[in-house]
């Protein structure tokens, strides 16, 4: 569609492989949109024996899109794609149609009380598991590069 941003923003020439979905707003749908995606970065060969960290980082970022970003409305959309380039690496980007959030206000989940909380270790396991992350679109977008 016209004036619409692409997914991934990697060369569509230089691409291995790109894989494009949309999930509902449900818990239920992360582990079989997991599975797809982990399928097709095996296959790529972009990040070979990293599959582990991008695996981890993907579910947790499309747990934060589902329950913060959906508040867990099957009716709202998740999109996430995983684009290979051999230059560059794996980018997987994962957006919600939710308020957003500023992610500078997230506390570390490593110090002091935050330790104790049962949550709020999503963005911090992406941020050591992924070598480049950022967030876009008021926080409902997510931006993850492993090489």
């Amino acid at each position: 569609m016209i004036g619409e941003q692409p997914r991934c923003e990697f060369d569509p020439d230089t691409l291995v492989s790109r894989v494009d979905l949309t999930i509902p707003g449900d818990v239920g749908a992360i582990g079989p949109a997991v599975e797809k995606i982990m399928a097709s970065v095996r296959e790529m060969g972009c990040a070979a024996g990293k599959e582990f960290e991008i695996e981890v980082a993907l579910t947790e970022a499309l747990a934060n899109a589902v329950v913060h970003g959906c508040e867990h409305d099957p009716g709202k959309d998740v999109q996430v794609c995983a684009g290979c380039d051999p230059a560059r690496g794996i980018l997987i980007v994962v957006r919600d149609s939710g308020p957003g959030f500023d992610p500078s206000q997230v506390p570390n989940p490593v110090v002091g009380e935050q330790v104790y909380r049962e949550g709020g270790r999503g963005i911090y396991l992406i941020n050591r598991l992924m070598d480049e992350v950022q967030f876009g679109r008021g926080g409902t977008e997510i931006r993850m590069l492993k090489r």
